[in-house]
This record gives structure tokens, C-alpha cells and sequence, in this order.
């Protein structure tokens, strides 16, 4: 079965945007860029909000930019093509290959899982992550934690005060100080 995966940058405080909306403390230095080069190599289809998807649109055409380095056009080449599914209540068409979900996230990710498909179902965004966690449908948190402390903002966690066992699966420190964590969710028999 496929797994569905959480990954986002996070402030050490916890949070993936500031107080101001601001996440410019989350650019990758080139070790983190090739680290989530390789990590979107396992993804068969992204689950995204609005909010992501909007951000995450400059690459579907970063490719035009002729002063994009190697490495971005790489990101480019991967991310244009991978399936994603946009969770909005506002948008009404999305771009690239793309496609707004037509049902709810716990359904979705039942239909997903239950087609044959290579890869992770990955999510992003906090929001969408939260009403995932909130279902126990993550099978792994991966946190990307930047040495910064913002005070507040969009928290990467969701405070559903609902205690969830982890299991460390492995660790990276990059030169920057930023530190890669993956955790799988401990499912005890009689949640399978």
C-alpha cells in the first residue's frame, strides 16, 4: 500500500509560515535543493491546498527562465510532470498537471491507495496535513527544521490535542544547520 507522507520546511518554534506570512528563512542552501530533489523522486502523486498550489505554480513554467541553474531545471523537470491533486473551495480550474480533488481528503487518499501507482502520496500544506492527521491517514512526518525561531504563524503540527506514536526512521544535518527528520507513524495491531 502506498504511503501518504507530510513533508514541509518548519521553523524550530514549530511553524512552516511566520506571523507575517513570511517563509523566505526556508530557502534551501544547494545541499537541501538536491535533498528535496531526491526526496520528490519518490512521490507518484502531491496532495496540495490552495495556498501551496499558488505557490507552487512558478514551476510549472521556471523552466522558460534561461537563467535557472541545473538543479532547478532538474526540480522543474520532476515537479511539471508528477500528478498533484488541489484541495480548494475557491478555485475553479487549476494549471499543469494538475486537478482540483473532487471529493473529500480521506476519500481521495482511499481512491489513490487503492489504484495500483509507484510512489508516496505526499501532502503539503498545513491546513490539508491537519484534517489528514486528524483521520490517521499519515503514515510519516518529515520536517525540514530550519535553525529560526518566528514566533508564530501557520504551525506545522495541528493542535488536535490527539497524541500520535512516532518512530524515527532517520536524520540529516545539512551544512546550513538545517536538519532533515523523518518519523513513521507506530501503528499498534489493533489500529491496522
Amino acid at each position: 500500500m502506498r504511503s501518504v507522507t507530510y513533508s514541509m520546511n518548519i521553523s524550530l518554534d514549530g511553524y512552516i509560515v511566520g506571523p507575517d506570512g513570511d517563509f523566505n528563512w526556508t530557502a534551501p542552501d544547494d545541499d537541501v535543493f538536491r535533498f528535496w530533489i531526491d526526496d520528490i523522486r519518490e512521490v507518484g502523486v502531491h496532495l496540495m491546498g490552495r495556498r501551496l498550489y499558488e505557490t507552487m505554480l512558478y514551476w510549472e513554467t521556471a523552466d522558460q527562465d534561461p537563467s535557472l541553474d541545473d538543479a532547478k531545471l532538474e526540480w522543474t523537470a520532476l515537479w511539471k510532470p508528477l500528478p498533484k491533486v488541489v484541495f480548494s473551495t475557491t478555485l475553479s480550474a487549476v494549471q499543469g498537471h494538475a486537478r482540483l480533488a473532487s471529493g473529500g481528503l480521506a476519500e481521495e487518499i482511499e481512491r489513490l491507495r487503492a489504484v495500483p501507482g509507484k510512489g508516496d502520496i505526499a501532502i503539503g500544506g498545513a491546513t490539508l496535513a491537519a484534517e489528514a492527521a486528524a483521520s490517521g491517514l499519515i503514515d510519516e512526518y518529515r520536517a525540514m527544521v530550519h535553525p529560526v525561531l518566528v514566533g508564530g504563524g501557520i504551525p506545522f503540527f495541528p493542535r488536535d490535542e490527539r497524541r500520535v506514536d512516532l518512530e524515527l526512521v532517520d536524520t540529516r544535518t545539512f551544512g546550513s544547520k538545517v536538519v532533515h527528520l523523518r518519523y513513521r507513524v507506530a501503528r499498534r495491531r489493533d489500529d491496522l
